[in-house]
């Protein structure tokens, strides 16, 4: 479905927040079908997008990688 969302775990450390959310929104957009959403539906977008941005923050503190046991 997201064939254009790239990879975010970097072997030189963990992703920025500006990549978390660009995925994010990248994301919303895709599963909502909206480019920009209108001004009834821009709370919830945002929102989406900026808890979308926290979970894979802390995805990624919780992955086990060759350095950081979980």
């Amino acid at each position: 479905m997201c064939r254009n969302i790239k990879k975010l775990r970097h072997p030189e450390g963990p992703p920025t927040d500006e990549e978390l959310h660009d995925a994010a929104l990248q994301f919303v957009r895709k599963v909502t079908g909206y480019r920009a959403p209108s001004r009834a539906n821009q709370a919830a977008f945002d929102q989406a997008v900026a808890d979308i941005s926290v979970r894979t923050r802390e995805l990624f503190e919780q992955l086990a990688t060759p350095t950081h046991p979980a």
